[in-house]
């Protein structure tokens, strides 16, 4: 209906413009244009209050009503036609200013990479990116935009990850190293192996979140429209003193004319559009105005720990043995060697250590992999196991609650080695930085052990630790939480943390490394590997929510003060009906702050 008020309009002014030309009688004319014109936009305004109230929310539009219906009784028809003009001019302003808004958040739909040059039996083909299959090799030549993820099998080169980290430095690529869709190559080009599908690539998730933003509205709207009521009983008992007193009714219309009701319709959802953009550019893509809302009003943050407050990497701690056969790199050498062909996390961690002493991996016979519990292999004529405790047949009084690996030589137990999740360095800081943004109660929820989810938490100031959560146990200690701990953050990055995400008023998804599942169920995602965004978030939002309540009560000081001038008979009805578009534009403007 916006784009039909606009030509009407449009057509009205012509015809009024040629009618002028020509001399007619203007009143009459205006009068009978205004009463065509206004009973169309009344009937559309009409329906559309009715459908605003059918949904639970007060609308302001009945302000505009009774305004055009009150400058039409007392003959003021070109204030009526002005205020007709100014109420099609406020859609027109929301478009533009939503568009301003919101323009980082469309060029990541529209720079969605769409082709991809595929390598097949030595000649190149392009083909759309759903058709491309895990595994295919693909080129990506220099300064385009990686169209999938995958891994790089030839080249190397630096690129660009601004468009999903927010960081703009470069990032070196070499062979074997992770490359997400959406980033864009620099210098040379590159041959990938596709990992994922397009579906579930780094950048097309993206979109997805970006197009869920787009198209679910802002709950603060419902806010500003609680300001309706006594905003408009306000309006008709000035209008009505101002009749009373002067004996004129002009006097009532000089003064709903002035009660724009734009401040209340535009400047929130305005500003709202403006903060998730703000956000979009520092990393952090959030999909609703309703999540910026209770962002700002957060009283209780929860963090998984793996991946989150830690790294998701596991180090070695220590190495326990009592041989004296053997030095501590001895050992080591011989344990990382046994596990250089696996792909088990830990394995990873011991061969990790082992380069970062520089030690030779030894070479390796008969291995044998027992599926859940640990391996077999003969180094140097011996044969060594390396697993758990009961693989290894461990004494329970050598147990440790770390996470541990236990190791054996020609059956006799030697000794174990300890890990410990890398806590990330912004955590603390995080935490803090949290706390002084009025987060009252800050938790951990993780299925490790109690001594090292304590070890966390008394690490970062973190307040409440939960240890052997399994995802159920998650969501029921987020439910149980007093009404006076919330709205209430959830912070995970995995699988096994998107019902947790779901169920948390504010769910948020560490997703620089593609944590699908998780993300989707979040209200917002952290693009960049960066745990500090998390508190950025929050200072962003409580920023977007100071700055749309005072775009709203500044529209509303306005408009107050304008309908007590216009009581004096002082502003004509012709003359208030354009300084509505000043309040409009200057609510607008305010709101538009939340940008930067």
């Amino acid at each position: 209906m916006s784009n039909f008020k606009k030509f009407s309009i449009t057509v009205i002014i012509g015809i009024i413009a040629l009618l002028t030309e020509f001399g007619f009688n203007q009143p009459r004319i205006a009068f009978i244009i205004i009463a065509l014109a206004g009973g169309v936009m009344t009937v559309s305004m009409f329906i559309g209050m009715i459908q605003t109230l059918r949904s639970g929310k007060y609308g302001v539009d009945l302000l505009a009503i009774t305004a055009i219906i009150a400058t039409l009784l007392v003959g003021e028809y070109w204030a009526s036609l002005v205020v007709l003009i100014m109420l099609t001019g406020g859609d027109s302003l929301e478009d533009y200013a939503s568009r301003s808004a919101s323009r980082e958040l469309r060029s990541l739909l529209e720079n969605a990479p769409e082709i991809a040059h595929r390598l097949k039996d030595g000649q190149i083909e392009d083909l759309n990116v759903d058709e491309v299959s895990i595994g295919d090799l693909l080129l990506i030549k220099p300064g385009e935009v990686v169209p999938i993820d995958g891994t790089v099998v030839k080249g190397d080169t630096f690129v660009d990850e601004s468009s999903l980290t927010g960081e703009s430095q470069l990032i070196e690529k070499t062979i074997n190293d992770s490359l997400m869709s959406g980033t864009i190559i620099k210098d040379t080009s590159l041959q990938i192996k596709v990992t994922k599908k397009a579906n579930d690539s780094q950048y097309q998730t993206l979109v997805k979140l970006v197009r869920e933003s787009e198209q679910k509205p802002a709950h603060f709207v419902r806010l500003a429209d609680r300001y309706a009521v006594p905003f408009t009983i306000v309006a008709y008992v000035i209008g009505g003193i101002a009749w009373a007193w002067s004996q004129d009714p002009v006097r009532f219309a000089e003064v709903l004319v002035v009660a724009s009701p734009c401040p209340l319709i535009l400047a929130a959802p305005v500003a709202l559009v403006a903060g998730m953009s703000r956000s979009s550019r520092n990393g952090i893509v959030v999909k609703t105005g309703t999540t910026i809302e209770k962002l700002a009003k957060a009283r209780t943050i929860a963090f998984d720990k793996t991946g989150t407050l830690t790294k998701g990497e596991l180090a070695v701690n220590t190495i326990q043995f009592d041989d004296g056969r053997f030095s501590e790199n001895d050992l080591l050498q011989l344990v990382a060697s046994a596990e250089q062909e696996s792909t088990h996390i830990l394995a990873r961690s011991l061969v990790a250590e082992a380069k970062q002493r520089r030690l030779t991996l030894l070479p390796v016979s008969h291995l044998k992999e027992f599926t859940g519990q640990g391996i077999e292999a003969v180094i140097n004529q011996q044969t060594l196991r390396v697993g758990n405790a009961k693989f290894i047949e461990v004494n329970s009084t050598e147990l440790t609650e770390d996470t541990t690996v236990y190791f054996s030589l020609n059956g006799s137990y030697l000794g174990y080695i300890t890990f410990e999740d890398i806590l990330r360095s912004e955590a603390k800081a995080t935490v803090e930085q949290l706390h002084r943004l009025n987060i009252a109660k800050t938790v951990m929820l993780t299925g490790d052990h109690a001594h090292i989810a304590n070890q966390i938490a008394e690490k970062t100031h973190i307040s409440e630790s939960y240890p052997e959560c399994l995802p159920e146990d998650k969501i029921q200690i987020l439910k149980k939480l007093e009404e006076k701990d919330r709205p209430v953050i959830m912070v995970g990055d995995g699988v096994n943390d998107a019902p947790a995400l779901a169920v948390a008023d504010i769910g948020i998804a560490m997703g620089a490394h593609g944590a699908t599942a998780a993300s989707e169920s979040a209200d917002a995602v952290i693009l960049k590997d960066d745990l500090s965004r998390v508190s950025e978030a929050v200072r962003l939002s409580q920023d977007t929510m100071k700055v749309a309540q005072q775009s709203v009560l500044i529209g509303i000081f306005i408009c107050i003060a304008l309908m007590l001038i216009a009581a004096t008979g002082v502003i004509p009805a012709l003359i208030g009906a354009a300084l509505q578009e000043v309040v409009d534009t200057v609510s607008i403007l305010s709101a538009l702050r939340a940008r930067r």
